[in-house]
C-alpha cells in the first residue's frame, strides 16, 4: 500500500489510518464532527497528496484537451482552473478532474487518487491518436507532488503569512505559481472540495513535511486542525459535490449526473461522446442525480433503495450522511423521471423501514446560513 510523505506526522497526531484508493490515509483525528465544524467555522488542513497530477504539454495540448474533456478548455487563461470530466466513449465518465492552464501549450490535470493509473492510460491511448507521447507531452508526475488543502473561512488570511504574493483577494478557481513557506515554485490554488473557501497548495514531495509544519504554524492563532477523509466526505456532501465511484462512474453520464454545466457543446469542440451527450441533453434522460433531505430521523447510506409513496423502487442512494451543520440526514441518488421536482416526497429504505425524505437542490448547507 502506498503512503504520502506525511504518514508519520499523521500517526504522531493520533490519526486513525485506513486504506483508501491504494493509500494509507488519515480518516479522522479529533473526530469527524469536530473536524467538520472546524473547517466550516475556522480552518483545517487536509493531506491530499494521494491525488494525481498529469501534465499535458506541447503545440497540440489544447486541441487534445478539447477532445478528451467535456468542458471548454479554450475558455481558460493563464492562471485559471476549470472543473471538467473525461467522457469514456460509451456515455459514462472515466473521471472528474481539474484542468490548470499555465500557458497555451501547458496544462496540469489533477485527477482522483483511485483513478491515476486508469486516467493516465486513457490519456496516453487517446494521445497516440494525435501523436502525443507518454512521458513527454503527457507526463504522470503524481509520485513527485505533495498537495495540501487548507480549507475554511480563515484559510486565506492565515496562509497570507507564508507568501509575499497577495492571495486573500484571489478569485475562486484561479492559481499562482509562487514562493510559499520558503518553497520556490509552489502552486497556490483557490480551489477545494468543501465549499468553505480556502486553497490547495502543490509542492515537490520532498517539501511536504516542511509545508505541513509551516501551514500548521501559520494557522495556529486561528485554530487550525488537521482534518481527515471522513470530514472531507461530509463537507463535500453538504455542498452536493460528486464523489467518483459513488455519484459518478463509468456507468453514469454527465447529463444524468447534473454536470451539464461542465459539458460544453461549443462550436469547434468535437469532444468524445459529444453526439451522444447532445442527444441526452435534447431528448432528456430517464434518471437524474438528485439531492434529498430526511424528514424522518435516519441516516441514508450508499446503495440504500429509494421508493415512492406506493413503495415502488424509483432509485438508489449514491452518497449519504448525517449533516454535522444541519443535524439532519442528507443524501444524493439517481431517481427515475417524475421524481425530480424540488419538494417531491420520497422514501429511503433503512433497516426494513420506509423513512420519508424530500427532494432538494444542493447545496444542502449554505455557509452564510
Amino acid at each position: 500500500m502506498k503512503t504520502t510523505p506525511l504518514t508519520d506526522i499523521h500517526k504522531e497526531a493520533g490519526a486513525k489510518m485506513v486504506p483508501f484508493a491504494g493509500f494509507l490515509m488519515p480518516v479522522e483525528y479529533s473526530g469527524i464532527q469536530d473536524e467538520h465544524i472546524t473547517v466550516r467555522t475556522k480552518l483545517g488542513v487536509f493531506d491530499v497528496s494521494h491525488m494525481g497530477e498529469i501534465w499535458v504539454r506541447g503545440p497540440k495540448a489544447l486541441d487534445f484537451l478539447q477532445w478528451v474533456t467535456s468542458n471548454d478548455v479554450s475558455a481558460l487563461y493563464d492562471g485559471k482552473v476549470q472543473y471538467s470530466c473525461l467522457p469514456n466513449g460509451k456515455g459514462g465518465i472515466v473521471d472528474d478532474l481539474l484542468v490548470y492552464r499555465f500557458a497555451e501549450d501547458e496544462y496540469l490535470l489533477v485527477v482522483n487518487a483511485s483513478n491515476i493509473g486508469k486516467d493516465y492510460s486513457w490519456l496516453v491511448e487517446r494521445g497516440k491518436e494525435m501523436g502525443l507521447t507518454a512521458g513527454k507531452e503527457i507526463e504522470n508526475v503524481s509520485d513527485e507532488v505533495a498537495q495540501l488543502a487548507i480549507q475554511g473561512p480563515l484559510a486565506l488570511k492565515a496562509m497570507q503569512k507564508l507568501t509575499e504574493e497577495p492571495v486573500t483577494d484571489m478569485k475562486y478557481y484561479t492559481f499562482k505559481k509562487t514562493e510559499f513557506a520558503g518553497i520556490p515554485g509552489a502552486i497556490f490554488s483557490t480551489t477545494g472540495y468543501t465549499g468553505a473557501g480556502g486553497c490547495e497548495v502543490y509542492v515537490p514531495a520532498d517539501k511536504a513535511v516542511r509545508l505541513w509544519k509551516a501551514v500548521m504554524d501559520a494557522g495556529k492563532e486561528y485554530g487550525i486542525k488537521p482534518i481527515g477523509l471522513g470530514a472531507r466526505d461530509t463537507l463535500r456532501l453538504e455542498m452536493g459535490f460528486c464523489l467518483y465511484g459513488n455519484d459518478i462512474t463509468d456507468e453514469t453520464s454527465p447529463i444524468e449526473a447534473g454536470l451539464g454545466w461542465i459539458t460544453k457543446f461549443v462550436e469547434g469542440k468535437d469532444f468524445i461522446d459529444r453526439d451522444l451527450l447532445w442527444k441526452q441533453k435534447q431528448e432528456g434522460v430517464e434518471r437524474r442525480l438528485k439531492g434529498f433531505v430526511m424528514i424522518d430521523r435516519g441516516i441514508p447510506r450508499q446503495h440504500y433503495t429509494v421508493y415512492n409513496e406506493a413503495h415502488e423502487q424509483i432509485g438508489e442512494v449514491t452518497s449519504g450522511t448525517m449533516s454535522p451543520m444541519l443535524k439532519q440526514g442528507i443524501g444524493m441518488g439517481y431517481l427515475k423521471k417524475g421524481y425530480w421536482k424540488e419538494g417531491t416526497p420520497v422514501w429511503i429504505g433503512i433497516r426494513n423501514k420506509f423513512l420519508k425524505a424530500r427532494v432538494v437542490k444542493p447545496p444542502f448547507y449554505k455557509p452564510e446560513d
